[in-house]
């Protein structure tokens, strides 16, 4: 599999006039000192599928677009998986109908079936206005669904993307937590990603953190109390957000750093795009955290 930390960037444009269209403006004079505005969600898009089992990418696609967001984090994207997405590249296509940046972080990366063809991969991505200064695959704890006898092992799957958004430094991270009833593997999940963005935090200092994903785990669960040492869940008190039809319980968030304002969250009714609902939430960016920056 990958090597810790493996770093790449796909990037997705479709040609000069989508560039301008998407292209994030430089801070002005005027709001230098002010805070920034940026819209941020999360989606589980379920390899492209709705509740329904049916694959539809315009479908989600329009989901997508009604979020209005300028960042978004998937989880449950293929990348030439196969047959149930179409052998498509889901996150590229959908990054070209929204006309957004993409960056992808497969979990799993395994050869193609017939020779020649592209690698059959399956992970997390980052769709976002702004463009990407730079994107990692973090390893962390997972128990593999494509072994026969899986044991804890690090391996890939938790992106991270820089961006700068009017001037402020971002530090975007996507996850998907192990979805079994056991914590044990989330609680290892916990640990290392706290360590990790504990690590990119302090290569970057200033930078605001959002943590975006499907955590499979409620909020009050212990096993993610240590993440709301260093993090706030934006989405408090909104709606559930899974099974998409009739939610039951809120396991998708936008989790968010220091520095980081939460004006407004919301949980959109989105019943069949996904076996997910998606959480968006408004923020402010403060270009200053006294005693830190």
């Amino acid at each position: 599999m990958s090597p810790r930390a493996r770093t790449f960037i796909q990037l997705s444009v479709t040609g000069a006039l989508l560039t301008l269209a998407v292209a994030a403006p430089p801070a002005s004079a005027a709001d230098r000192g002010h805070a920034v505005p940026l819209r941020i969600a999360t989606y589980n898009i379920h390899a492209g599928a709705g509740s329904d089992g049916v694959f539809d990418l315009e479908r989600q696609a329009a989901a997508l677009r009604a979020l209005d967001a300028d960042v978004i984090g998937l989880q449950e994207v293929d990348v030439h998986w196969g047959a149930r997405s179409q052998g498509l590249d889901v996150a590229g296509e959908l990054a070209r109908r929204l006309g957004m940046r993409v960056s992808f972080a497969p979990i799993y990366s395994l050869d193609p079936v017939t020779a020649g063809e592209p690698r059959r991969e399956y992970g997390v991505a980052v769709l976002s206005r702004f463009p990407v200064r730079s994107a990692t695959n973090h390893e962390i704890t997972r128990l593999s669904t494509q072994d026969e006898n899986p044991v804890p092992a690090p391996a890939p799957g938790f992106g991270e993307v820089t961006l700068k958004v009017r001037g402020v430094p971002v530090q975007v991270f996507v996850t998907h937590l192990d979805y079994r009833a056991d914590p044990a593997v989330r609680q290892a999940q916990v640990a290392d990603t706290r360590r990790i963005m504990a690590h990119e935090r302090a290569k970057l200092p200033g930078a605001r953190q959002f943590l975006l994903g499907d955590f499979n785990a409620e909020p009050s669960a212990p096993e993610l109390a240590p993440l709301w040492k260093e993090l706030r869940d934006a989405g408090a008190g909104t709606p559930d957000t899974y099974p998409a039809e009739a939610p039951v319980k809120r396991i998708d968030y936008v989790a968010v750093g220091e520095g980081v304002r939460v004006r407004d969250v919301a949980v959109p009714q989105v019943p069949t795009a996904s076996d997910h609902r998606p959480v968006v939430a408004e923020v402010s960016l403060a270009r200053k955290v006294p005693g830190r920056d």
